[in-house]
């Protein structure tokens, strides 16, 4: 009895989707702006004079981009290799069900049998959906729930073709050889424009630490001969000295948080890469002003 009951859960595809794994990223993107966006608004506050705490309001304004940029930007990346390792295995998986229909089993039995491979990380996904087919859901559902689990192009093309071969009848083991085909030769086309983008990233990354060897230069040479030289009684004003160190701070945080999400969307087209760069680049920028003692 016991047995049914756990079956009939499974079997109900209504709740196999309302339970399928919520986006965290989706949480985490917002709470990190929202406590981002109180930052800023104390940032604007001590600009202001409205308030007054032990931090300067450009030292706030890099903590909120620190806070919106990296949280997120470093879950994303993970989520994105991660699926990028699953579209990677996708074609050997494609092959070893395609080579079980071969000797006459159904899409359902080739899949379980399939799924005693080891395939990264698509292991756990395939042996799930494997596990779903064994308890009786149709090996379409099975694979469709896959496809809402993963949520990648790739996946979502190369699955609607099975499917869609698997409902008019006929080989679907040639099929299959066709997909797994297909899917390899798109993984190694994306894997080359990466490569090709990485000589773009790298210039970005050059040019933006290139600027900060630049601000080193005038903060440790420029501007303390320029404040010698008022000592010596010129009409230098040093508030205005004072107001140049600020712009250079303002300049290294617009750069690292422009730079950062242009490298990461060259990078991959995504951007919570580009936030993670961002949040990468902006850390640098704000330890390298620490020890020059600007920030």
């Amino acid at each position: 009895m016991r047995t049914e009951v756990v079956k009939e859960d499974i079997i109900d595809l209504g709740r196999l989707r309302s339970t399928q794994k919520k986006d965290l990223g989706v949480i985490i993107l917002v709470v990190t702006l929202s406590i981002a966006l109180i930052v800023f608004i104390a940032a604007t506050l001590v600009y202001i004079g409205s308030i007054d705490v032990n931090m300067e309001w450009y030292q706030l304004v890099s903590l909120g981009f620190l806070i919106a940029l990296g949280p997120f930007g470093f879950y994303g990346t993970a989520v994105s290799k991660r699926k990028a390792d699953i579209e990677q295995r996708l074609p050997d998986f494609l092959r070893d069900v395609a080579e079980a229909g071969r000797f006459g089993m159904t899409l359902p039995e080739a899949i379980r049998v399939a799924s005693r491979g080891k395939y990264g990380k698509l292991t756990p996904e395939i042996r799930k959906m494997a596990a779903q087919i064994e308890w009786g859901v149709p090996a379409t559902e099975a694979l469709q729930l896959f496809v809402d689990r993963v949520r990648t192009p790739l996946v979502e093309k190369m699955i609607a073709i099975i499917i869609k071969a698997n409902n008019a009848g006929g080989n679907v083991s040639d099929v299959l050889t066709m997909v797994a085909k297909d899917a390899r030769e798109m993984r190694m086309l994306e894997d080359e424009r990466k490569l090709e983008m990485v000589t773009y990233m790298m210039v970005i990354y050059i040019a933006f630490f290139v600027f900060i060897a630049t601000i080193f230069i005038m903060n440790s040479v420029f501007l303390p001969a320029m404040i010698e030289t008022n000592v010596e009684g010129s009409m230098i004003n040093i508030p205005i000295i004072e107001q140049v160190q600020v712009v250079f701070i303002v300049s290294v945080i617009v750069h690292a948080v422009g730079d950062g999400i242009m490298a990461g969307v060259l990078q991959d087209g995504r951007v919570s890469n580009g936030m993670r760069h961002g949040f990468i680049m902006l850390f640098t920028g704000v330890a390298a002003l620490i020890i020059l003692g600007a920030f």
